[in-house]
């Protein structure tokens, strides 16, 4: 069925959720895992004069966002370990999240997709966006989606 499958986390209960989903569909088709996890690239601030804000450098920032990348991949991939299958982590650095999950998957010649979707409505989900949705509309993939 499929022989390659791409995991996105964002590290929240509903990506977990999600790998643990992609790793029982994984072993059960023998195919390998790849879990995904997306890095905003660093943004300096926007300064009003007269505000005063400590704002991280670009090294401070891309070192913080690594080690929360580290646990967050470490993470998934203990919990595919306990379902049973050996993950492939990957981690890339960009500002839309949907377009780094589907190079992810193009990368990894994934044949499907698994994402998480939080559920959200209304006005939160208009301000938040959503990356599931998103990957859905630019992607010729089938794409699983967890809830």
């Amino acid at each position: 069925m499929f022989r390659r499958i791409l995991v996105a986390t964002d590290g929240s209960a509903h990506s977990r959720r999600a790998i643990r989903f992609a790793a029982r569909l994984a072993r059960t088709c023998k195919a390998s895992l790849t879990i995904f996890h997306a890095v905003a690239h660093y943004r300096a601030p926007y300064v009003m004069e007269g505000m005063a804000y400590q704002w991280p450098s670009e090294a401070e920032y891309r070192k913080s966002a690594n080690n929360q990348a580290r646990k967050i991949l470490a993470q998934a991939r203990a919990i595919a370990s306990k379902n049973g299958v050996t993950a492939r982590i990957l981690q890339a650095y960009g500002d839309d999240t949907s377009r780094a999950i589907i190079a992810a998957a193009r990368r990894s010649r994934a044949g499907l997709i698994v994402m998480a979707s939080h559920g959200r409505r209304g006005i939160e989900r208009l301000l938040l966006g959503s990356e599931t949705q998103k990957v859905l509309a630019r992607t010729k993939l089938p794409v699983l989606v967890v809830r």
